[in-house]
């Protein structure tokens, strides 16, 4: 599956998908014109790594808004700055859905679902407390499931001039 949606987002989008030794703590990055994952990485994180930096790529490319909060460092996070981030995450997960789908895959909305309410709450855990854990420990099944969101044309462009780990 890894293989099927990085060959999509290569070809489709001309977006460079490389497996490299990232930076701890983060197990992905990306600058708007290609995607990082980390070689330590298992399959079943890499899958949805690729498939949520995606997203991202996707929103920072068509927005300045969520570029604004992919790559603006903050010290601490008010509720309004954590409010944003979610509905910023989730459209992510959502570009990663269709994209799933646009490769045929409809299997796997429920576990997307469930990874991105993980992702989400250790963000948010992250974020409100500075202590990081293993991301694993948030995942609940059943989240609410996400609906997937038609990706808009747009061309892949590097918003970073170096790699600074801003995704964790």
């Amino acid at each position: 599956m890894f293989d099927l949606v990085e060959r999509r987002i290569e070809d489709r989008w001309g977006i460079p998908v490389v497996i490299k030794d990232v930076p701890n703590p983060f197990t992905g990055d990306l600058d708007g014109a290609e995607i990082h994952v980390d070689h330590e990485n298992d399959l079943e994180d890499a899958v949805f790594i690729i498939a949520h930096l995606f997203g991202h790529t996707v929103q920072w490319n068509v927005s300045p808004e969520a570029r604004d909060i992919g790559m603006t460092p903050r010290a601490t996070w008010s509720d309004e700055d954590l409010a944003r981030l979610r509905v910023y995450e989730e459209e992510a997960c959502r570009y990663s859905m269709q994209l799933f789908h646009d490769c045929g895959i409809r299997e796997l909305d429920q576990w997307l679902s469930d990874f991105a309410a993980c992702d989400y709450a250790y963000l948010e855990h992250v974020y409100r407390t500075g202590e990081r854990r293993s991301a694993r420990e948030f995942w609940r099944d059943g989240a609410p499931r996400l609906t997937p969101l038609a990706i808009p044309e747009f061309h892949p462009t590097r918003w970073l001039s170096r790699w600074s780990g801003v995704v964790v």
